[in-house]
């Protein structure tokens, strides 16, 4: 098992994903790390519970109804309120355009689907120490 200095328990944590199975296993992956996330099952809903409460990290697949992930990335980064969300993209997309896109509209990491639980952990991980040194800097 990893051992990680940060209690990842502490964050919010919001899943997006319109296939109830993927958020499913998102959650049994990070739930051994005691991570309680919250989930949205399109972009429309992901928006919502942004605006609710501001997440510390998202968890964006691309490929949804309503508005996919690109938009909500769009959308995310263009609020200045929102600029400290971490976002790992999480998708079945991985040509190198829709990966670069990804990152042009502010992704902060991008995991290819099938999602592979090492990955994820540490993807995670790494994003929320980053925004943790941000805050406290």
């Amino acid at each position: 098992m990893m051992n990680f200095d940060l209690d990842l328990s502490s964050y919010n944590i919001l899943a997006v994903d319109d296939v109830p199975i993927n958020l499913t296993l998102v959650e049994k992956m990070l739930a051994k790390f005691h991570i309680q996330i919250r989930k949205a099952g399109n972009g429309l809903e992901a928006m919502r519970e942004i605006i609710a409460q501001k997440p510390d990290l998202l968890l964006l697949d691309l490929l949804m109804p309503y508005m996919d992930g690109f938009e909500v990335l769009k959308k995310v980064r263009e609020n200045p309120e929102w600029t400290s969300i971490r976002i790992i993209v999480l998708s079945a997309l991985n040509s190198n355009e829709d990966i670069v896109r990804a990152y042009d509209y502010g992704a902060n990491d991008f995991i290819t689907k099938p999602i592979i639980f090492e990955k994820l952990i540490n993807s995670v991980h790494s994003q929320l120490i980053r925004l943790n040194s941000v805050k406290n800097s």
